[in-house]
């Protein structure tokens, strides 16, 4: 009795950050780098992903109408959530971080109620820096026509270098 009591009772425990699961090292170009409240860090007090991390993470492809570009277009990409559980991240907040130094804050939320993607590829092809890559922040337009508004666009980050959990 009294050893089910005590691994009830360490069952319900918090898990310390030296007992999640470490993120491996990126073995290509680092082309995200998430920082602030994360559990999981492959470098010094942040986690970095390279393209094949990123490829290797849940996500989905979306044709769709934006704003920034021409008739539909297919978008693919891990989703934000998955990304985020990769680095363990936990906030309210994400500082969304281009690589020409601006930068979105963006509830949380947006990523767990959303299947709000970080696009890879555009029309099929890797995104270069001059086509708002590597990486471009898309909400399903698709799926939730509601989302379709200067709110949701202006979160829609492109050239994306960091994310920063705060709060």
């Amino acid at each position: 009795m009294k050893f089910l009591i005590a691994a009830a009772l360490l069952g319900a425990l918090p898990v310390s950050s030296a007992m999640c699961a470490s993120l491996e090292a990126p073995k290509g170009a680092v082309i995200l780098t998430i920082t602030g409240d994360i559990q999981n860090t492959n470098t010094a007090n942040a986690a970095t992903f390279d393209l094949a991390m990123l490829q290797a993470l849940a996500g989905r492809q979306a044709i769709m109408d934006t704003p920034w570009t021409d008739g539909a277009t297919e978008f693919d990409g891990p989703y934000l959530q998955a990304v985020l559980e990769a680095a363990g991240a936990h906030g309210k907040t994400l500082r969304i971080k281009a690589l020409n130094d601006y930068s979105a804050d963006v509830p949380m939320t947006d990523a767990t109620d959303y299947e709000t993607i970080l696009a890879l590829k555009m029309n099929g092809k890797p995104m270069s820096v001059r086509d708002k890559g590597p990486l471009f922040m898309i909400y399903p337009f698709d799926r939730n026509h509601e989302l379709y508004n200067e709110k949701y666009f202006s979160r829609s980050v492109w050239q994306i270098k960091e994310i920063e959990v705060v709060d």
